[in-house]
């Protein structure tokens, strides 16, 4: 390769929504280039090997928000997915030796022990939501109305849009919804339900990669992002890609060679080229260029305008309010190599059962969500995690064989609270903080710790070296009112163009934000042909 290349289309990373944006655009005609740093496309959705003969989704491990018009248009089960269900959606063992589960065989049956008033209220709260998600789904596939400086024919029809889609809900609909933006999960699931095992299983997804309370005002929202999904056509339904989070991308990246997009790995981007307020192309770390009429940002927004495009060729505004953008998930990452299954004191054994294939939530209330939130906040005891943290464990080999010897496992360990940033820096804290995620497991499932052959760590740090979550945040940016819809990632850049003429986003920093949706890509692919018809691009 020369060391200056020409492209209709440069896309800056190949993780998911790089790639399903350069299918989209490969498919119109457009030559299309992707530049990934790692040397595997995927981004975090990836399945790597972690330790000798075990592999993981090491970053990514869990399947609901990909959109299925996504699979349906780039031909991802002809590509080889295949997405299994979880028996459960969540299996919590409880403090007095009992548990409980959510969803599946024997899920109503163990919440109407502990409540038959929330037995009762669980299918209308289920209903609410879905009246909530049948109206946003159709949000989530469009273009948010921009906020800009002039009058645009194209806004303003967007603007009519999402009028249009909320006139379907009635004011009960519209209350719910203002609810969902603006409340707290703990606020809002107190109101429903008085049982603290359900509300907790319930609660868990308003702080799945938030560093927040679940009583902090926004986390409703968080949690409501998290039921978008569906498997195999069943709605809020959790599963398991066959292969790993790596089947989805890996699948991705064949249509896009199918199409002719050009995919180059071990490119790392250095600085985006600019010349009159134009994105040209690109410079990378090892002195190649590459130039193009279009420039589309796959990384988080803050990487983007901090580190890639120099600071006097951005207006002062969006330098400022770039340099205060919110990342921070207070993850912790972790892959297991396991000899045996865990076997729960409130589950005994460690032949498979349907539990196993669950996720194992560490965690029974609101209120100990709360403690290891502010645990890992104050820093007051220790530099900076909780003590007592939630941990949601996923044994993804009982899903599939494929991912692990014989006889042995893999889990996925995703833990919440710790601070992305500890005193004393996260490399003097990494293996000490996953003893304690390995001990919490233990403390449910004695065998746990024993049965560990290895492991791999990710701290916020990690997070952010390997993949490029700023501050560990797997949402590319907090998912708070002020940094959804038209304001993703800044007012004026809602529509998926950024601050430069010729520069795009495509990535989890815009609408309608994080998780392996594929939307972010799809919906900027469409923004990016509609300047092209233009000639705009």
């Amino acid at each position: 390769m020369s060391d200056r290349t020409s492209t209709d289309i440069l896309i800056i990373g190949g993780g998911h929504n790089g790639l399903v944006c350069a299918a989209y655009l490969a498919a119109a005609g457009l030559s299309v280039t992707v530049l990934e740093r790692r040397g595997i496309l995927g981004g975090a959705a990836v399945t790597e090997e972690f330790v000798p003969g075990f592999r993981n989704s090491t970053a990514s491990y869990t399947v609901s928000l990909l959109n299925p018009q996504v699979i349906a248009d780039l031909n991802l089960v002809r590509h080889g997915l295949r997405v299994v269900e979880r028996p459960y959606s969540n299996f919590l063992p409880l403090p007095d030796g009992s548990f409980f589960r959510l969803g599946g065989e024997g899920g109503a049956a163990d919440l109407a022990k502990l409540s038959s008033r929330d037995a009762e209220r669980l299918p209308q709260y289920y209903a609410m939501l879905d009246r909530v998600v049948k109206v946003l789904r159709v949000l989530m596939i469009s273009t948010p109305p921009n906020v800009s400086d002039r009058f645009v024919l194209a806004d303003w029809l967007n603007s009519l849009h999402v009028a249009r889609q909320l006139k379907h809900l009635d004011m009960r609909g519209r209350r719910d919804l203002l609810d969902l933006f603006a409340k707290s999960a703990g606020e809002l699931l107190d109101a429903w339900f008085e049982s603290e095992p359900l509300k907790a299983a319930l609660g868990w997804d308003s702080v799945v990669g938030n560093f927040a309370s679940p009583y902090t005002p926004g986390s409703a929202y968080v949690l409501l992002h998290h039921v978008f999904g569906e498997v195999n056509g069943k709605q809020g339904v959790w599963g398991h890609a066959i292969g790993g989070m790596g089947a989805i991308t890996q699948a991705i990246a064949a249509e896009c060679a199918a199409r002719g997009v050009t995919t180059v790995t071990d490119a790392a981007v250095e600085r985006v080229l600019v010349r009159d307020g134009r994105a040209v192309g690109v410079a990378l770390a090892d002195g190649r260029e590459f130039h193009a009429r279009a420039v589309v940002s796959n990384v988080n927004p803050k990487l983007l305008y901090t580190r890639l495009i120099a600071r006097n060729d951005l207006d002062d505004d969006t330098a400022e309010r770039m340099s205060r953008y919110r990342n921070g998930s207070g993850t912790f990452r972790m892959n297991v190599a396991l000899s045996e299954l865990p076997d729960f004191t409130a589950a005994p054994g460690t032949a498979l059962q349907p539990h196993h294939r669950s996720g194992i939530l560490v965690g029974h209330s609101l209120d100990y969500f709360e403690r290891a939130y502010f645990d890992a906040k104050s820093k007051e005891h220790n530099p900076g995690w909780a003590r007592k943290p939630i941990v949601e464990l996923v044994i993804s080999s009982t899903l599939d064989d494929t991912l692990a010897p014989p006889g042995q496992h893999v889990a996925s360990l995703f833990c919440q609270h710790v601070h992305p940033d500890v005193d004393g820096g996260w490399d003097a804290h990494r293996d000490t903080v996953a003893r304690l995620m390995i001990d919490t497991v233990n403390t449910v499932a004695p065998n746990f710790a024993a049965s560990v052959l290895g492991y791999k760590a990710l701290s916020p740090l990690d997070l952010e070296r390997e993949y490029g979550l700023v501050g560990g945040d797997i949402f590319h940016g907090s998912l708070g009112p002020d940094q959804l819809f038209s304001a993703r990632p800044l007012l004026g850049q809602g529509n998926y163009r950024g601050a430069l003429k010729n520069l795009y986003l495509c990535g989890s920093g815009t609408h309608p934000g994080g998780g392996v949706t594929g939307l972010p890509g799809r919906n900027a692919a469409r923004e990016i042909l509609r300047d092209a018809k233009a000639r705009r691009v």
